[in-house]
């Protein structure tokens, strides 16, 4: 079973026939630890479009995580829209309160390869590929292959690749 903790005031909303893969023996390559679905302040929100896989990933919003419909998400994933902690030392230990987050968007039909890290307020455009294990840190176009850390850019999409 998927981990879905919803803080009071915020939301999440799952489109239809998603796939939420929590075990091993669901994905060739396996999963780390279930699928983690987490908003963890007031307001926050986590958007999941129709028809959208993911294998053991784990999305954490403090302010928003939306993902288009028709897109895969690769074992062991990570998106998160905010650092979680404070830059400040002196307000890091002790505390629970979650730093501001800043919007994750995903297109449509995009793919993320397994141990890649989504960081706060990227844009990864329609169709795109995340190679896997790439730290992505800014926005991505659409149509594109992806990868690296940081994340950037290797090729464009082929016509031919974009038909289905």
């Amino acid at each position: 079973m998927p981990v879905i903790s919803i803080y009071p005031g915020s939301e999440c909303r799952l489109g239809s026939n998603i796939s939420l893969v929590s075990v091993s023996f669901a994905t060739d390559l396996g999963v780390n630890h279930p699928v983690v679905l987490r908003t963890l302040r007031p307001g926050a929100r986590i958007d999941i479009g129709d028809r959208v896989g993911i294998s053991g990933g784990s999305i954490c919003a403090a302010a928003g995580v939306s993902i288009g419909p028709e897109t895969l998400i690769g074992a062991n994933v990570t998106i998160a829209d905010t650092d979680f902690h404070s830059l400040r030392p002196q307000r890091r230990v002790g505390r629970r309160e979650v730093e501001p987050g800043r919007p994750v968007t995903i297109g449509r039909r995009v793919f993320i390869g397994t141990n890649s890290i989504i960081l706060k307020g990227v844009t990864i455009g329609h169709n795109t590929v995340i190679g896997a294990g790439s730290v992505v840190t800014t926005d991505i176009p659409e149509n594109v292959v992806a990868a690296g850390n940081p994340c950037r850019p290797i090729r464009t999409l082929s016509a031919e690749e974009l038909i289905d």
